[in-house]
């Protein structure tokens, strides 16, 4: 059965349009030895020959004129297909996880995903936002932003910014609000958490005060302290901008926050992973309010 590759095609259509196998050997980068190798095994082949040598270099048989718009045809086709390859390597697709606590999903990421997918718009994220850890190595996410560091097997972490907190209250409370060892309100993680620096910098830096309101989501607690429940330590990037809030001088500032970024070590190379985590690392300043 008479058979023809690519290769025979890019090899007929170069002498074709170079006439010699000089200047063949200059259209596809081999050696004019190598090409009259390949064009007597290509004839062999097919069992005819393509060309017939002339005085002024090669010219297409009979057969071979019949075979050259199929060899154009082919090589557009073959071009095409190389172009859209190269397309689909340069526009990043798929898709990517994104895992945060809630407030900072909602109040951070949601923005930053946007500003993203304007960039890569064949990309998809998905944004999961959970109190829990989400574990990475079970592929629950790609990347995950949390306040305590990555302990699981195969995770690639570095320490993203700091997260700083501010004292609040509701802007409707007088300026003098609250008195030095007042007996006041106090709004603060529900009791999975109350280990957290924030929690227990609140209740040293108001002893007399009484916990009315706990919640594990600290959208709800930037709420309720807006709505005049009581004092709250919130994260600066979540309280500025946040409507009826003022924060509360204080001498000492609550304690800070580590916020770690993670992902998978075999994702490491994916282009839409790479593309994400440069990404994000142009936005760490925007944590610094």
């Amino acid at each position: 059965m008479n058979s023809i590759e690519w290769n025979d095609v890019r090899l007929m259509l170069a002498i074709h349009r170079a006439g010699t196998l000089t200047g063949a050997a200059r259209l596809t980068g081999l050696s004019q030895p190598t090409l009259s190798r390949r064009l007597k095994s290509m004839e062999r082949g097919l069992g005819q020959k393509v060309f017939q040598r002339t005085g002024s270099g090669f010219a297409l048989t009979d057969e071979g004129l019949l075979l050259l718009p199929h060899a154009l045809r082919a090589e557009e086709e073959f071009l095409a297909m190389e172009r859209q390859l190269e397309g689909a390597g340069s526009e990043l697709r798929g898709q990517i996880r994104v895992a945060s606590s809630d407030w900072f999903g909602t109040r951070v990421l949601s923005r930053w995903i946007a500003e993203f997918r304007h960039l890569h718009p064949g990309v998809t994220v998905e944004l999961l936002t959970d109190s829990r850890q989400i574990n990475l190595t079970h592929r629950e996410a790609d990347f995950a932003f949390r306040i305590a560091p990555f302990n699981e097997a195969g995770v690639i972490q570095r320490r993203f910014n700091k997260l700083l907190y501010g004292l609040y209250c509701s802007d409707t409370m007088p300026r003098s609000y609250p008195q030095t060892g007042a007996d006041v309100e106090l709004i603060t993680m529900n009791g999975a958490f109350e280990h957290f620096p924030d929690v227990l910098w609140l209740k040293s830096k108001f002893p007399q005060g009484r916990v009315t309101f706990m919640s594990n989501a600290r959208e709800a607690q930037a709420r309720h302290c807006a709505e005049g429940g009581g004092l709250a330590v919130l994260p600066r990037v979540l309280a500025t901008g946040f409507p009826g809030l003022r924060e509360v001088p204080v001498s000492e500032a609550p304690p800070s926050r580590d916020l770690w970024l993670g992902y998978h070590e075999d994702l490491r190379q994916a282009p839409r992973i790479k593309a994400f985590l440069a990404f994000a690392l142009t936005k760490r300043r925007e944590l610094q309010v």
